[in-house]
């Protein structure tokens, strides 16, 4: 069966401390218990019982709850409590005669039943003191009553005596409800941009501020996402330097060029040296693949650049191979093209010759069709050598000017006798037609 635990408080603004209540598992919260401590038997009252079982003691086990308080304890406390007024000032009038210097009773606290009293008293210099002596003389006084002397510190002398806070409220934090002081450094009002005056951060009791717990880490974790102070930055109204930050707010206060401040949101700012230092980062090599183990992808861009570098090369190269072919094409064909006019010019003078005999077998109008076809023929001919010749280099020109000129005037003589032909047709058509009528 799992342990009932639950958490007891011995004072009214005190730490809670937890006990096993299982032989009493009907506990509910306001409820009064007697438990065996390191300073006797104590009566608390229940504040929190737990579902689940909280962790356990450094010492490894939970003391148990002995039984629960019954009206003539909570009568009993309630009486030595009146008591604990007079034993403080007893103890103050002793120790005013008996001379000792440097120490102040702040309190004193009687058992619920009375068997223990214990003496809370603070030092000026934060030292032990050797009050033997003293208690003595208060065990003599409470002869049935076991006395001690008990050392507490600024911190606790102040949560006893209460009273307003140097902050102006009317009952200090400790009084009201701190049940334990956490530890406070001068780096927490640094981080919140409180001034360091003494009275400032410090409290009705000497020491730093409870109060500068509270907010500390909401202002640190502000403060990572927001440039720090003397950071240059970019806005929206040109480049400046951060002089100020407002954590909660998210937002800075920078100083521009021309000497005016201006207040910026987080997202009005651009880190322009953060980002900097980024890119040539990435830029740079990476310094875990030294073996080829690499994680972070960069081997696998440089492999990848290089694999196109490569590929650049190569059809770079293939280009000029092309290009040279082309070019020795190019020259071939330049060579051939004098031995093929030569011929086509023999093969036109021909053909001319053929096209202006007229065939008696043909009709009249055959013979224009062929010699029509012919002209045209001869026509097409020429101007394609012209286009040839046109495009040949102009040394090559230079050098078959005459053999153009010829085929010229070979093409001319063509066209003549062609035309002579197609005349002698047309009046040849003519007589037929009169010898006809």
């Amino acid at each position: 069966m799992n342990p009932f635990i639950v958490g007891i408080r011995f004072q009214k603004i005190g730490k809670l401390y937890h006990f096993d209540a299982s032989h009493f598992r009907d506990l509910i919260p306001g409820d009064f218990v007697i438990v065996e401590t390191s300073r006797g038997k104590q009566l608390g009252e229940v504040i929190q019982t737990y579902a689940d079982t909280p962790p356990q003691p450094p010492d490894g086990s939970w003391k148990s709850v002995e039984r629960r308080a019954s009206a003539r304890d909570l009568v009993l406390r309630q009486m030595w409590g009146r008591k604990e007024l007079e034993a403080t000032i007893n103890c103050r009038a002793k120790m005013s005669e008996m001379g000792v210097r440097g120490v102040k009773i702040i309190a004193s606290e009687f058992s619920f039943d009375g068997s223990r009293l214990a003496f809370l008293y603070s030092s000026e210099s934060g030292d032990r003191q050797e009050l033997g002596k003293l208690r003595g003389v208060m065990q003599r006084t409470y002869s049935r009553t076991k006395v001690e002397m008990r050392q507490i510190g600024p911190r606790d002398v102040a949560k006893i005596l209460g009273g307003m806070g140097a902050c102006g409220l009317e009952t200090r934090c400790c009084s009201m409800f701190l049940t334990e002081f956490s530890p406070v450094s001068i780096k927490m009002a640094k981080e919140q941009g409180i001034s360091l005056t003494p009275s400032e951060i410090t409290g009705m009791c000497g020491r730093l501020r409870c109060c500068l717990v509270y907010e500390y880490e909401q202002y640190v974790e502000a403060r990572k996402t927001l440039p720090k102070r003397g950071k240059k930055v970019v806005t929206p109204l040109g480049e400046g330097k951060v002089i100020d930050t407002y954590p909660l707010r998210q937002s800075v206060i920078v100083v521009l060029g021309d000497g005016n401040r201006h207040e910026f949101m987080k997202f009005e700012l651009e880190p322009w040296d953060e980002l900097e230092a980024l890119r040539r980062k990435a830029e740079g090599p990476c310094d875990r693949h030294e073996n080829g183990e690499c994680d972070c992808g960069k081997s696998s861009a440089e492999a990848k650049a290089q694999a196109q570098d490569k590929t650049i090369e190569i059809d770079s190269a293939q280009a000029e191979s092309l290009n040279r072919e082309l070019d020795e094409l190019i020259g071939r064909t330049d060579e051939a093209e004098p031995h093929q006019d030569k011929g086509r010019g023999s093969s036109r003078k021909s053909s001319a010759k053929k096209g202006s005999q007229p065939q008696q077998s043909s009709s009249a109008a055959q013979t224009e069709a062929t010699q029509g076809e012919g002209g045209s023929g001869a026509k097409t001919g020429s101007e394609q050598s012209r286009k040839k010749r046109s495009r040949r280099p102009f040394r090559k020109k230079r050098s078959r000017s005459g053999k153009s000129g010829s085929s010229g005037s070979q093409n001319s003589s063509k066209n003549q006798s062609s035309g002579g032909n197609s005349g002698g047709s047309q009046a040849g058509n003519s007589s037929n037609q009169s010898r006809d009528k």
